[in-house]
């Protein structure tokens, strides 16, 4: 049996599993894609992280998967965009600033003025925002410029911890995929190469990037353990779950994020669409909403229950919860871009002023943010021929049923699990077979779920939605 490994180092965790194919570390079987052991380790909190954290949770997750002596091959999924600052040495020149920190607003208004949105889309397939790494080195330069100085090369997180396990300290043999490579704002999914000009216009100069590796390349090694390209945390899911083009992927994590597997590029100047790059050599139009999953957490807090009594609350009260509205902007927000933005509730009445009439609202609010997202997809001409609904927001009950209405399609909802991790196996698995296509395999107890669409609960949403500003 040969084994696989992949890694999930995530906002909040480190997770491995081992798969008979193939932090959170899985392990699978390469053939059968069989589980075969997992592990995680936490993150720490915050919107800036040392990396050399992220390097002991992986450790700590490698020993939690029974360690990986018998694994043949291992790939990193990590979180998207952020920046990791080297010097010449490969020293860390200061924390890591994590796609969630929005400081950088300023800087990404700034850097779209200066050059125009439709001139951003053209370039790079999507137009900055404070998540991306090119508006963080413009930040850098203006409000560290000291630290800016001593920049000598910027990579993402599952570049460093590549490059890391590879043993290197020399910043030229830094790598990336062209996945992860599309979050920076200054590299382009329709020419396959950087722009270094972007990344100079932000930081004020061109310093070393990570070569972007071939969909299935050994980089490197890690011991015996031959090590894949990695891909960022949402392709990597896509690899997970079997992703094909049609497959419109919506998962509810610290983010909520909006996908699918496209065969041709977009560009799209209003900045809702990301046109990402996949792991596959194919395209991952992605939109993205900073409040996802947390926006159930808070209602539950605002509720005074937990995550099931909410889903239970929730699915006691009508659709459009008598005319309670939550708009979930508790984070600021990222799509629509309204980083400065507070959440909101519309429509209190004396007969909707219950915790069960706030809970529905809260998982409608959510789901309404990421059905806009939906929309600007199709508005693209992305085709659905499947809706698949992941993440930690997933595994309510309230969620999987009322999804349907809002996003107006069935839904199909695999089984919990590690999908980022178990893409980076696939990726793992891919490397050591070396075809064409990655290695799929059948997700078993997937279930679909349907339900009238709730027009009505949009319109209104809507409604109050744009009166935020």
């Amino acid at each position: 049996m040969r084994l696989a490994a992949g890694v999930d180092s995530s906002t909040q965790s480190c997770k491995v599993v081992v798969r008979a194919q193939s932090c959170k570390v899985v392990v699978r079987d390469v053939d059968s894609g069989a589980l075969v052991r997992q592990g995680s380790a936490p993150h720490p909190a915050g919107t800036e992280v040392d990396p050399e954290a992220w390097w002991r949770a992986l450790h700590t997750a490698i020993e939690a998967a029974g360690g990986l002596d018998d694994v043949e091959a291992l790939a990193i999924g990590g979180q998207q965009h952020g920046m990791v600052c080297l010097d010449e040495h490969g020293e860390v020149v200061r924390p890591a600033l994590l796609w969630n920190d929005t400081r950088s607003a300023h800087a990404a208004d700034e850097l779209v003025r200066e050059l125009g949105a439709e001139a951003w889309a053209r370039a790079v397939g999507s137009v900055p925002v404070a998540s991306f790494t090119v508006t963080k080195l413009r930040w850098l330069a203006e409000h560290e410029p000291e630290n800016a100085a001593r920049v000598a090369a910027v990579c993402l997180p599952h570049d460093w911890l590549t490059w890391r396990l590879r043993g290197s300290t020399d910043i030229s043999e830094l790598t990336t995929d062209r996945s992860d490579a599309s979050g920076t704002g200054y590299w382009s999914p329709s020419t396959g190469e950087y722009r270094p000009d972007l990344l100079a216009m932000a930081l004020g100069r061109e310093v070393v990037v990570p070569r972007v590796a071939g969909v299935r390349e050994v980089v490197g090694h890690f011991g015996a353990i031959a090590l894949g390209p990695g891909a960022g945390d949402n392709a990597a899911a896509a690899l997970g779950l079997g992703a094909r083009a049609g497959d419109v992927v919506v998962s509810i994590g610290t983010s909520g994020t909006v996908f699918a597997v496209s065969d041709i590029p977009t560009a799209e100047a209003t900045g809702t669409v990301a046109g990402f790059a996949d792991a596959t050599g194919r395209f991952l139009p992605l939109v993205c909403t900073l409040n996802a999953a947390r926006v159930l957490d808070a209602g539950a807090a605002m509720a005074g229950t937990d995550l099931d009594g909410l889903s239970k609350a929730a699915l006691s009260v009508p659709p459009g919860a008598d005319g309670l509205t939550l708009i979930p902007y508790l984070e600021g927000e990222r799509t629509p871009n309204l980083p400065d933005a507070a959440g909101s509730i519309h429509g209190l009445r004396l007969a909707n002023a219950t915790s069960a009439h706030l809970a529905r609202a809260a998982v409608e609010g959510m789901l309404c943010g990421l059905a806009d997202g939906l929309d600007a997809l199709t508005g693209l001409g992305v085709p659905v021929g499947r809706i698949v609904l992941i993440g930690g927001g997933a595994r309510s009950e309230a969620v999987r049923t009322i999804a349907p209405g809002i996003l107006g399609h069935p839904v199909t909802v695999p089984p919990p699990g590690e999908y980022v991790a178990d893409g980076a196996a696939a990726q793992a698995a891919w490397v050591l077979e070396g075809s064409e296509e990655p290695p799929r395999r059948v997700t078993q107890g997937t279930e679909t779920y349907e339900a009238a669409p709730l027009p009505e609960v949009r319109t209104r949403y809507h409604e109050y939605r744009d009166r935020v500003a």
